[in-house]
Formats: C-alpha cells, sequence, structure tokens
C-alpha cells in the first residue's frame, strides 16, 4: 500500500530536510483545503523524470472530486509536463481535466522548489455565499502562496497537541495585522458567546474581546497573546465562565511580512470533562488498589504474628499456611494493580511467587527451585485461581516431599488457551498414600475443577520424588 514515508524514500532526488518537509507540509495542509473548498494532491519527483502523487487531502467544507485514491499514481501527461515546468520555474500553471480543473502551485523550501501542489477546482462548483466566498479565497490564495515562498508549512511549530485540536470547520475567525476582525464564522460565533462574548465580533479587535472576558481568577495560558493576534502557529486553551475554548493561530505571512491569520476555536468543554472524569477514577482505582494490598498485607502480618503465638504445632502451621495463601493473592493482586490490561504475564507472577514460598515452607533446609517454559499471559480472573493452586502445590512439595532438602522442576507449556504445568521434585515420594487428605488439597481439587476447569493427577518419578501433572483451561 503506497504511503507517503514510502514514496519519498524513494525519491532520492529529494534530500532528508526536504521530506521532512514534504511531512510537515501534509500534516498542516487540511486548513488550506477547507478554506478553499478543494481537493489538495502532493506531486513530487522521481528519478525517473516523472511525478507521482505522494499525498492527497480532501476537504471537510465541501464534497471531494475523487471517488478513488490516487496516492501512488501516475498522471496524465499534459499533467506530467505542467508539473516539471513548475518545479523548474516555480510559475503557478493550470491543467484542464474534464470537470474540474488543476492549480499547479510550487513547493518551496529555502530557495529550493521541492514539490507541486495541486489544488482541483470544479468547473461547476456547490452554491457558496459570496462574501463568505470571497473571505475564504483570500486566505486560501495567502496559503498558497506561503507554500510558493516556504513560510508554510510552519517550521518550529509545536508538537504534541492536545485531543480536541480546532479544524476550520469548528470555527474561525480572520483578523487584519493590528488583530481586528475582519471575517467570524457562524461557529465561531457561537463558540465565544459561550466564552461571554456578546454581540457580533466583525470590527472588534479580538485580544480585546477576550480580555475582557477573561475572570479575574482564571488562570491564563502565557501563549494566549501570540495565538490570538495570530502572530506564530501556536495552540491555548482558555477558560472562562464555565466553558473551554481550544484556539490554534495559523499566521499569514509574506515573505516575512505579518498580514494578519486566522484563528481557530473549538469548543472543548465537555472533552476536558470526561477527561477530568476520567483522571478522577483513575486515580481512585489506584487508591482502591493501593489500600486493598495494604489491607492484604495487614492480614498477612496479623495472621503471623498470631503464628507465633500459638500454643500449638498444628494451629501455628494452620495460620502459616494461611498467611502464605494471603500473601499470593497480594502478589497477584499487585502485579494486576501495576498494568492497564486485564491480562498479566503469569511468569512475573509465579518467579516471585515460588521463591518467596520456596522460601517461607522450608525451615532449616536447602530447597533449590527452576522454572522453564512459560505460562504466557493470562486473564485477571484466572490469575489468582492458578497462583493459589501453584503456591499450594510447591508448598506440599516442601514440606511433605522434600523435608530434608532437594530440587523443586517447574516445566510450563502453552497451547491457545490450554495451559499445561509439570512439578517435580526428586523428594521421598508418593508413598502408598497417594497424595494427602488435607486443606490444602481439598483447595487445589476444588479450584482446579471448578475455576479453571482443568484436572490434576499425581504420579511417582522414576529417579525418586513426585511429579504433578496440572492442566487447565486459561482462556477467558
Amino acid at each position: 500500500m503506497p504511503s507517503l514515508t514510502n514514496i519519498l524514500g524513494r525519491a532520492s532526488v529529494l534530500s532528508a530536510p526536504d521530506k521532512e518537509w514534504l511531512h510537515q507540509l501534509v500534516g498542516d495542509w487540511q486548513t488550506v483545503s477547507d478554506v478553499s473548498f478543494s481537493d489538495l494532491l502532493l506531486a513530487v519527483p522521481n528519478d525517473d523524470g516523472r511525478v507521482t502523487f505522494a499525498a492527497h487531502c480532501r476537504p471537510a467544507t465541501a464534497t471531494t472530486l475523487f471517488d478513488e485514491d490516487v496516492v501512488g499514481c501516475e498522471s496524465t501527461p499534459d499533467f506530467q509536463k505542467a508539473a516539471w515546468a513548475t518545479l523548474t520555474d516555480g510559475v503557478e500553471r493550470t491543467v484542464s481535466q474534464s470537470a474540474f480543473s488543476l492549480v499547479l502551485n510550487p513547493v518551496r523550501r529555502g530557495e529550493a522548489i521541492i514539490a507541486v501542489v495541486a489544488v482541483a477546482k470544479a468547473h461547476a462548483r456547490n452554491v457558496v455565499p459570496s462574501q463568505i466566498q470571497s473571505d475564504y479565497s483570500e486566505i486560501s490564495r495567502a496559503l498558497v502562496h506561503m507554500m510558493a515562498t516556504g513560510e508554510f508549512p510552519f517550521d518550529g511549530r509545536p508538537t504534541g497537541y492536545r485531543h480536541g485540536t480546532p479544524r476550520l470547520t469548528d470555527g474561525f475567525v480572520q483578523i487584519d495585522p493590528d488583530g481586528v476582525v475582519l471575517y467570524a464564522s457562524p461557529n465561531a460565533i457561537s463558540n465565544y458567546h459561550r466564552l461571554g462574548i456578546p454581540g457580533r465580533l466583525v470590527g472588534k479587535v479580538l485580544a480585546e474581546e477576550i480580555t475582557e472576558t477573561i475572570e479575574d481568577y482564571s488562570v491564563v495560558d502565557e501563549t494566549l497573546p501570540v495565538v490570538v493576534m495570530a502572530k506564530a502557529p501556536w495552540l491555548t486553551e482558555l477558560e472562562s465562565h464555565g466553558a473551554i475554548l481550544s484556539l490554534k493561530a495559523v499566521p499569514l505571512r509574506d515573505r516575512g511580512r505579518h498580514l494578519g491569520g486566522i484563528v481557530m476555536c473549538r469548543d472543548v468543554t465537555e472533552l476536558r470533562r470526561r477527561e477530568q472524569e476520567l483522571v478522577s477514577k483513575d486515580a481512585t482505582i489506584r487508591e482502591v488498589n493501593h489500600r486493598v494490598k495494604n489491607n492484604l498485607q495487614t492480614v498477612s502480618a496479623l495472621l503471623r504474628m498470631q503464628s507465633r503465638r500459638a500454643a500449638n504445632d498444628e494451629t501455628r502451621a494452620a495460620l502459616e499456611n494461611a498467611q502464605r495463601r494471603v500473601a499470593t493473592i497480594a502478589l497477584v493482586h499487585q502485579t494486576l494493580s501495576e498494568t492497564i490490561d486485564e491480562h498479566v504475564d503469569f511468569n512475573e507472577v509465579f518467579g516471585p511467587l515460588l521463591g518467596l514460598t520456596r522460601e517461607i515452607t522450608a525451615t532449616g533446609v536447602t530447597v533449590t527451585s527452576h522454572l522453564s517454559g512459560d505460562f504466557g499471559r493470562i486473564g485477571a480472573n484466572k490469575s489468582t485461581s492458578l497462583a493459589i493452586v501453584l503456591n499450594e502445590l510447591v508448598s506440599n512439595a516442601v514440606e511433605h516431599g522434600l523435608a530434608d532438602g532437594g530440587h523443586i522442576e517447574v516445566t510450563a507449556s502453552r497451547d491457545g488457551d490450554l495451559l499445561s504445568v509439570d512439578i517435580e521434585d526428586d523428594g521421598r515420594g508418593l508413598g502408598a498414600q497417594g497424595p494427602g487428605r488435607g486443606l490444602g488439597t481439598k483447595i487445589v481439587r476444588t479450584l482446579v475443577e471448578s475455576e479453571l476447569r482443568g484436572s490434576i493427577r499425581w504420579s511417582g518419578r522414576d529417579q525418586g520424588g513426585t511429579r504433578v501433572r496440572l492442566t487447565v483451561d486459561v482462556g477467558d
């Protein structure tokens, strides 16, 4: 699929700064298309002596003249001839088609002509009020002329515009070099009315009208004077009387001489309100996660303290097991709370969990462990259950199989939503009684069969020790 980057990449006749200039042009030229009610076509020279259409901009203010995509295509011989002539001498030319004409304008960077922008003008145009047509045409001619003099696009303009940047159709005013409003679109008048500026704008100094409506306690962006006088291609926001306007300036120049400009505006009150709501909700969720984490840590600490005060070994062991299970849930919750996704890389959960379980359970003996394979990404609703199951299996292996120390090997393999996990130890083995009948085993069986929709099987190893094969469905 042809793109501007791909087409420019094949145009070795253009330097890297030339290509960057054309990227900036395409990033800014929607305003030119809208104000001229015309499609814009960017034609760049090829190494073979022809020109290719590298970009196409359709107007938001009129019907496009091109139903098909022309990017990457070559034009007619008449257009080729006229385009190369304009690339050579910088003179505007017109190429007539059946239903429209293409007005070819040079694109200059510095002293060099590097491309051609064709403005498509229909022979029979939509009916536009004469006064509006005159105002728009004046702005259009000024912007196209700035392309030819190398003053458009704007070099050094700010980047990273926020969501809600205004376009011409959102509303705009045209001002003269002194900041007096020459024309205000109906949408612009409505926007400024919401800001608290009554009446007509034409004939008034926009900066003065805005200054009078700013409330005493309002925080004003330092770039506001530059924008409302259209001195630089800047973006700002203004809040007053409960309304927020996004303002963007497009200066009009002629070889360095300031001719005024246009100031586009958009009412972003509701947009910013929703953004603030999202920020508030995000802060609330973070606070809830922080409190849950602290509460789980508190419960774990209380269980640990109680186990130390237990009068007999059975009570102490039960409390320690409960403390370990709470710590497992806390670890999964912490991992999930640190991601914006509903899924978590379970390797990041089980790695610390394996070490934590081994260290807590093995007292006075040396137990080593190794994890191989990949658990993959698992949803939040399955991660906690799986972590508890694996915690129980590892702790049981350490407590009952590796009382004198040893090694635990965990191997995970994933096939779509089907996860298989082998937990092997080189300890004393199952014995004739098989797996235990305690609370840990009941927890494992219940979670595997009900929550994880899987199966579990204990068996002995030929080399000695125990193997547990866990097969579960981790799909959503």
